[in-house]
């Protein structure tokens, strides 16, 4: 599996803006990942940037089971390992989204020059 790039922003407009700069690059949005703390801003915010949620396909029925009786920061970490990232990383993303941030997460990164 293949490492995503993790791209973190301020708001719903900047991650929108990147995701459509992205799919105009030749990202497909099926390699294009939204996260935020809050389950119904995640759900959101991939409907209008036109991106993915992390899901059963990306988790596996296993983890999407076992996230029902985690807490939301173990389900988070959850997510993100399941798409790539190492369990510090996934430890150092969680904290950002405790702070507000929202995370895209690109699967297609050699199609990636730099966002904005």
């Amino acid at each position: 599996m293949v490492k995503p790039i993790v791209h973190e922003f301020n708001s719903q407009q900047e991650l929108i803006a990147a995701a459509s700069d992205l799919k105009a690059r030749g990202i497909h949005e099926d390699n294009l990942y939204v996260l935020s703390h809050e389950k119904d801003d995640t759900k959101d915010i991939a409907h209008d940037a036109d991106v993915n949620t992390i899901g059963l396909k990306e988790e596996g029925l296993g983890t999407a089971l076992s996230n029902v009786f985690e807490s939301r920061g173990d389900e988070l970490r959850n997510k993100m390992t399941e798409l790539g990232l190492s369990d510090v990383e996934a430890d150092q993303y969680e904290k950002k989204l405790d702070m507000g941030k929202l995370l895209l997460f690109v699967k297609e990164e050699d199609k990636v020059n730099t966002l904005p």
